[in-house]
């Protein structure tokens, strides 16, 4: 809880790469959305990789900003924000959610303390390839390397 612009990091990650872009549901009765007639029982997709780049929800949705979730009143992840929804919300959210934010938390807290990180052969950030291969994950188009240092001084 003391490492906030980290959470912010992760939030933000989650944000522009979720870890399932596309959630399936069925809906649960008749509904007429815009004008459009569902019937109860349809399969429907809710795109959270879209979700999280709507310009009408976000401001500059492309840019990598963790700034972004320092605002109290900035979305979070608990599903009660549609505009943030990278684990999906109310019955049918993910039963790991908080598992597997406290593990990634303690994780990334610990690999930044330990070592530090450089790209490989003198790249700059801003040449990194950050494209999505769209399916039911979502990895990146290119692999991430990076080469760690440790630090002198680690106690763990």
């Amino acid at each position: 809880e003391k490492l906030t612009y980290l959470n912010c990091v992760v939030k933000e990650t989650l944000r522009l790469h979720p870890p399932v872009p596309l959630l399936l549901h069925e809906t649960a009765e008749d509904a007429t959305i815009r004008g459009y007639f569902v019937p109860k029982g349809s399969r429907v997709m809710i795109n959270v990789w879209a979700i999280g780049r709507d310009k009408d929800a976000w401001e500059d949705p492309e840019e990598f900003k963790p700034s972004r979730f320092l605002n109290s009143s900035a979305p979070n992840f608990k599903g009660s924000n549609f505009e943030f929804i990278p684990f999906g919300s109310g019955r049918r959210s993910c039963p790991g959610m908080q598992l597997s934010m406290y593990a990634l938390d303690l994780a990334l807290a610990h690999l930044l303390h330990c070592f530090t990180w450089e790209l490989p052969n003198g790249m700059k950030p801003n040449e990194m390839d950050m494209n999505d291969v769209c399916g039911l994950s979502a990895p990146r188009a290119s692999r991430l390397i990076v080469v760690p240092a440790k630090r002198v001084v680690c106690s763990l």
